[in-house]
């Protein structure tokens, strides 16, 4: 029911039907205009009601008050393990109300506050509710105005808690400094934490040093996210050091962090007897053809990498011509990211040669704003078509410089590849 502009009037209605429906497990009410008047609706209801699991108000204009409002009555529920409040005005005191409601509430597994303005004292509330709530399993808080402090506070109750495994901190201006403290809590942290997303907060080289500190000693990280920020080759070199020293991350994304050919080469030599790694992100980093081709160099016949992404990595046509090196031999590469890296016709011409030999990995190939025009198209269109074992079920050229002839000739292939062999290539222009 998002988007309906059913205001708080709407709600009332809706509120006192959830009172008699058992059925409904998930309940969307984002966007609609509903303010902290119109939750008072819910009293009553989210006590009784213990079939509903999720519940979204994001979207609203509930402020502070409609935080209160709902935490008061959520610390009687026992059904809701999801509640997403995204973007609903709150700030210190409705994270406050939030955290007096956690510490007392021991079903609720999933917590989503991104895009708020919660400050450093909402995040010491929050951190506070950690202490003593051993239920709550993601916290998410993108967007907000955590800072230094905030991120420190937080450290400090995650040292004692037990249950919490995914931790969103996106965009919060932590720091090197705020980076540290929370590294420091993690390193106490008792549980099993399997994800932190610690993207967009001004981290440096320093802060990368913490950062791999951490991840030496980490036996349960999953996935890990230090999307754009600052660490650069130097940084770049420490994580891939800690990660020579780490069997449990799968998933590493350092896009966006001014890393060179230099740091580009430190992350491929790791790959070199890491199996576990699978999803490599680069992306917005200029490693240039020579840091294109550090990585081609060792995926040619190590690491497992399922997902790998350059896009907007200045890798150009001689760094497509490694890389299409690397794909005749490769056996585990199934999606490609080579999005705007001036491949041209020339580079196209390249993958397109390797496209030809048989790659049964290779899924899903994105050359999209790669200034691509019809001889490229024709080249990969020829590959298409004399490869009848092709594995490729997703290719996009979209935003390149074809004309009708360059797209009829793929959507040729496309039909021919069909005709043969009865698979479905999805081509997007």
């Amino acid at each position: 029911m998002s988007g309906r502009n059913f205001g708080d009037e709407g709600l009332f209605f809706l509120a006192e039907s959830l009172a008699y429906n058992q059925s409904a497990e998930e309940v969307s009410f984002a966007a609609n205009g509903i303010t902290a008047a119109g939750l008072k609706a819910f009293d009553g209801v989210l006590q009784s009601n213990i079939i509903l699991k999720t519940l979204d108000i994001s979207g609203n204009p509930i402020g502070d008050e409609g935080a209160k409002c709902l935490s008061n009555i959520l610390v009687e529920n026992t059904g809701i393990q999801k509640l997403q409040l995204n973007s609903t005005g709150l700030g210190d005191e409705g994270a406050k109300a939030i955290a007096e409601m956690l510490k007392k509430n021991s079903s609720l597994r999933v917590l989503e506050l991104n895009n708020n303005m919660i400050d450093y004292s909402g995040f010491t509330s929050i951190g506070g509710a950690l202490l003593e709530n051993n239920s709550i399993r993601n916290i998410h808080l993108n967007g907000n105005y955590g800072g230094a402090l905030g991120a420190a506070a937080l450290a400090k109750g995650l040292e004692e808690n037990k249950s919490l495994r995914e931790l969103h901190l996106h965009g919060n201006s932590i720091g090197d400094e705020g980076v540290r403290a929370l590294m420091s809590g993690l390193s106490s942290h008792k549980g099993k934490l399997t994800l932190i997303d610690i993207g967009n907060n001004a981290i440096g080289s320093k802060g990368a040093f913490h950062v791999a500190e951490y991840i030496k000693k980490s036996k349960s990280l999953l996935w890990l996210n230090l999307y754009m920020n600052d660490i650069g080759d130097e940084g770049a070199e420490k994580i891939a050091d800690a990660l020579k020293q780490n069997r449990t991350i799968t998933t590493i994304d350092l896009g966006g962090n001014n890393i060179h050919a230099k740091g580009a080469t430190a992350i491929a030599q790791v790959l070199k007897d890491n199996s576990v790694i699978t999803t490599l992100e680069l992306g917005y980093n200029p490693i240039g053809p020579d840091g294109a081709q550090a990585l081609s160099e060792v995926l040619k016949f190590h690491g497992k990498i399922k997902t790998l992404k350059l896009g907007w990595c200045q890798i150009g046509a001689k760094g497509a011509e490694f890389i299409a090196d690397t794909l005749k031999y490769n056996t585990t590469i199934s999606t490609l990211d080579l999005r705007a890296n001036g491949l041209r016709d020339e580079g196209a011409v390249c993958l397109a040669r390797s496209l030809k030999v048989v790659n049964e990995a290779l899924t899903s190939l994105d050359l999209g704003f790669n200034e691509i025009r019809d001889d490229g198209a024709f080249a990969i269109a020829q590959a298409l078509k004399a490869n009848e074992d092709v594995a490729v079920s997703s290719l996009n050229l979209a935003s390149n410089f074809l004309t009708k002839f360059g797209q009829s000739a793929l959507t040729d292939a496309r039909d021919h590849v069909y005709e043969m062999s009865e698979k479905e290539v999805n081509i997007f222009f």
